[in-house]
């Protein structure tokens, strides 16, 4: 065997380096060191939340089946899905192209060249018979067998590339669990604002018949004299006020029921049947379980998928590095035949070729540099970028408690004035079944117990949409996807 070159030596044993910068994580912010969330108010606890199915603590079995359906059916979702099956077999592609290539052959060659002069006999112009220009020009292979290409990764350039890939894969997963999360909120949210349309609508039609009442009792006092023609118009004019309120509501009605429908990949009017009837409006639970900062950052999946980019973008820095370094590769025939189809049977005709390949851009005018330096801007955008969505994330959080607290305080004090309101409405209802106030006056107090009614519900709705966003901040909703190694 002969001996392997002492330059080839040397190069194959720089097999295995790794070029560009070795990836240490991702950048510190200082704001997530804190052990709590500055804006948690005593009914924020520090305990770690449920990252999958926060919504049940609504206690809602309409929103329990939207979600399940949502997050089964869900086109976005789904999408998701086939991107991050998209990244792992980029993963493998890439992995793969580490290992040698071995590919089988079969080569048939029949060609007739006039003027190819191929044989054997004796050259022109002596004497002796000429040998038959049918043979001297016509040319016959015939061949079977293996062909390997293999390139040397000396300065880790693919491996830098497949740790790019795997990052990319990774990231792919997060989005997808991000997809999740956004559309875990989003169903919920819908669903607490067809609830709060729904109460609109209820109370705006019993509102209607009241103010109907009061229409036709005005309008009998002022045919008798006792009044002026203006309280007519204004009382018809509070009327058609609460027919146009009717009307929105029922038109927020059909686009709530239609959005739901199709966040559960059904064509609108389709859950028209299972949202027809009419229900309360969810109420979070009395505690609500946020963890801290530091715990949000290792869970949402936005910032995981920006940590994961920033990996990828460390590892282009070494592949674009590796254009450095000098390419080995490797390509090997093994093969057997001749120039005739029998010759592919005869073990005696075994071929083999090895042909080394050494490549090294030794002046190349700065492209490499430059791609080099692309690479490492583009690795600092993405470390400002995760930066970013870290400190968005801590601003969502921050803001959503802030907001939570102060519609639970605005909750409470609309309830104390609805419980006001209805005592009221109950003694004017003794009142004027005793003969003490009329009937326009009881349908007034009846009218501000209502009104006491909506303005709760909507503080309700309100407050429900600020837990939700909560959960939407802390980057729950989502459920582990298995990932390849």
């Amino acid at each position: 065997m002969r001996k392997i070159p002492l330059h080839l030596a040397l190069l194959t044993l720089l097999a295995g380096c790794m070029s560009g910068p070795d990836y240490v994580g991702p950048p510190g912010v200082a704001s997530v060191s804190g052990e709590s969330f500055l804006r948690a108010g005593p009914e924020i606890d520090p305990q770690a939340p449920h990252v999958a199915d926060w919504w049940t603590l609504l206690g809602d079995p309409v929103l329990n089946e939207l979600e399940t359906r949502a997050l089964a059916r869900n086109p976005g979702v789904a999408a998701a899905r086939a991107r991050i099956e998209q990244a792992r077999a980029s993963a493998r592609q890439e992995r793969a192209s580490r290992l040698p290539a071995v590919a089988a052959q079969a080569t048939v060659v029949e060609a007739k060249v006039p003027g190819l002069d191929i044989g054997s006999g004796p050259p022109a112009g002596s004497p002796g018979p000429s040998p038959d220009n049918e043979e001297r020009d016509s040319l016959g292979v015939y061949n079977v067998g293996l062909n390997a290409n293999w390139e040397i990764d000396f300065a880790g350039g693919q491996a830098r590339r497949v740790e790019a890939v795997n990052a990319q894969a990774a990231a792919s997963v997060a989005n997808a669990e991000d997809a999740k999360v956004q559309l875990a909120a989003e169903v919920a949210r819908v669903y607490v604002s067809l609830r709060y349309a729904q109460s609109r609508l209820e109370l705006a039609l019993s509102e209607r018949e009241l103010q109907q009442q009061t229409l036709e009792l005005t309008y009998q006092r002022y045919t008798q004299g006792a009044l002026p023609l203006f309280p007519v118009g204004n009382a018809n004019a509070e009327l058609e006020l609460l027919k146009a309120q009717i009307a929105e509501a029922r038109a927020d009605i059909a686009v709530f029921k239609d959005t739901l429908a199709v966040l559960t990949d059904e064509a609108p009017g389709a859950l028209d049947g299972l949202l027809d009837e009419q229900g309360d409006i969810p109420l979070p639970p009395e505690r609500v379980s946020v963890g801290n900062p530091a715990a949000l950052i290792a869970r949402r999946p936005d910032v995981r998928a920006a940590e994961r980019m920033l990996a990828a973008a460390n590892a282009r820095i070494g592949v674009a590095e590796a254009a450095r370094f000098p390419k080995l590769s490797f390509m090997g025939i093994l093969g057997l035949g001749g120039s005739q189809p029998d010759d592919i049977l005869d073990p005696g005709n075994l071929s083999t070729i090895a042909l080394p390949r050494l490549q090294w851009n030794l002046l190349d005018f700065g492209r490499t540099a430059a791609s080099i330096d692309q690479a490492v801007s583009a690795r600092d955008e993405a470390e400002e970028r995760y930066r970013e969505i870290v400190l968005g994330a801590l601003r969502d959080a921050e803001q959503a408690l802030a907001r939570f607290g102060q519609q639970r305080a605005n909750v409470a004090a609309l309830a104390q004035i609805r419980r006001q309101a209805d005592t009221a409405a109950e003694l004017n209802e003794q009142r004027h079944a005793a003969g003490v106030i009329s009937l326009g006056d009881l349908n007034n107090s009846i009218r501000q117990r209502q009104q006491a009614r909506a303005n709760l519900d909507r503080a309700i709705a309100a407050m429900t949409n600020s837990w939700i966003a909560i959960q939407k901040s802390l980057g729950l909703g989502w459920v582990d996807l298995p990932r390849d190694d």
